[in-house]
């Protein structure tokens, strides 16, 4: 199963007044293990930044004024992602701003059931606890020391070691199996061998049981299979 972890970084939170996409990163992800392809573009969200608007992101006009629009890379992220299922942390949100720059483009909105969104997640399985990103790095031990300021994919790379603990760890495969056969064995604890109500028919041919005794017999009287006179006996 292949799976796209990504994130945005933008000038705002509202792409309907002017706000834009100013950063993408996403990771590829297939059966859970990130394959080491990666997606990363800097954006020009051709509007001019209130004062202070890129301090959390470390980005800023003049720098992001020599990469291309959206519409110039819009289609080269949709080809990058294809059709896999989308892993955000706060979907709705990176949802917004990913559908409303396409649809500026002339393009299909991504269905917001293509989404699933780590920060319901986490909420569900810890109810009243920190669920920023942040909060889930420290609570599953996820190394974030290189997170001093935001950046889509070094955020999309954390997010893929969070989102595998929230589904149950690296080994949730395992688990399961480790789980089935714990089950199959403590069932079996129940079970006690009795005799065999037929006998099996022995495979052993007359031919190969002469050539047995022959190379025995070679071996001299202290042989061990030579002293042991229930060797012959059924079921030896």
């Amino acid at each position: 199963m292949r799976e796209i972890v990504l994130d945005t970084e933008t000038t705002g939170f509202e792409p309907d007044e002017g706000d834009r996409i100013v950063e993408i990163g996403a990771v590829e992800l297939e059966n859970y293990v990130p394959t080491g392809r990666t997606y990363h573009q800097y954006v020009n969200p051709e509007r001019t930044m209130p004062a202070g608007a890129f301090e959390v992101h470390g980005l800023g006009d003049d720098f992001l004024k020599d990469f291309p629009v959206f519409k110039e890379v819009g289609q080269a992220f949709l080809d990058f992602i294809g059709d896999a299922r989308l892993v955000i942390h706060n979907a709705a949100f990176d949802m917004k701003f990913l559908n409303a720059e396409l649809e500026w483009m002339g393009l299909p909105r991504l269905p917001s059931d293509r989404a699933l969104d780590t920060l319901a997640i986490a909420r569900s399985k810890f109810p009243g606890s920190p669920a920023s990103l942040d909060a889930l790095c420290r609570r599953f031990g996820v190394d974030n020391a290189s997170r001093t300021k935001h950046g889509a994919l070094l955020d999309s790379e954390i997010l893929a070691e969070v989102y595998l603990e929230l589904i149950g760890g690296r080994q949730s495969s395992l688990t399961l199996a480790a789980t089935r056969t714990s089950t199959a064995i403590a069932d079996a604890g129940h079970w006690r061998p009795g005799p065999r109500p037929t006998p099996l028919t022995p495979r052993l041919t007359d031919a190969e049981r002469s050539a047995h005794d022959a190379f025995v017999a070679g071996m001299g009287d202290g042989a061990l299979w030579v002293q042991w006179p229930e060797r012959d006996a059924p079921g030896a």
